[in-house]
């Protein structure tokens, strides 16, 4: 169970860290935070940049806790807040799959990184080698999730009525 935990945890923690540095750095094909926060902008997130650097912040610092098993659920519950917005703000109304830029990815993603919450970050981790997983109860692991998900919440709050363009006649 340890390797496998291991191996999901690295594969998903550095895919995660990569899709965040797309916006925070322009890697791997991303706009880097200028690009994506007019994005972001569009969607009503202003100003972008700094949402950007938030969403773009808690998908790398995220899915590197994760890929190091480190902080038990803190990088999962970062994952979980950045998937419901991003899910909800960019893909709920295309439907659910990816061919139409449904909601299939961030959901598994959300799942995937809750699931990793819940689980633990097993025996081959650095939260194990620094005796740290007797701190991640259930009580804890429930709260941080919690954690996202209002935080989540309260960044979809914040979201403003997208700017529309003044027509010239």
């Amino acid at each position: 169970m340890d390797a496998g935990l291991l191996l999901v945890r690295v594969v998903f923690g550095l895919l995660m860290a990569a899709h965040g540095s797309q916006k925070l750095l322009g890697w791997f094909g991303g706009y880097g935070l200028t690009g994506t926060g007019q994005f972001f902008e569009g969607l009503g997130f202003r100003p972008g940049r700094l949402f950007v650097t938030l969403a773009s912040l808690g998908e790398v610092g995220g899915g590197g806790l994760m890929a190091l098993g480190l902080l038990g659920p803190i990088g999962p519950a970062l994952v979980l807040s950045v998937m419901i917005v991003a899910a909800i703000s960019v893909h709920w109304q295309h439907g659910v799959f990816a061919a139409s830029n449904g909601i299939e990815v961030p959901l598994l993603y959300a799942t995937g990184a809750a699931a990793l919450a819940l689980t633990g970050s097993g025996q081959y981790s650095l939260d194990a080698w620094l005796g740290l997983t007797s701190l991640w109860t259930p009580a804890v692991t429930w709260t941080a999730l919690v954690i996202g998900i209002i935080g989540a919440l309260a960044n979809l709050a914040l979201r403003r009525a997208p700017e529309r363009q003044a027509v010239v006649a």
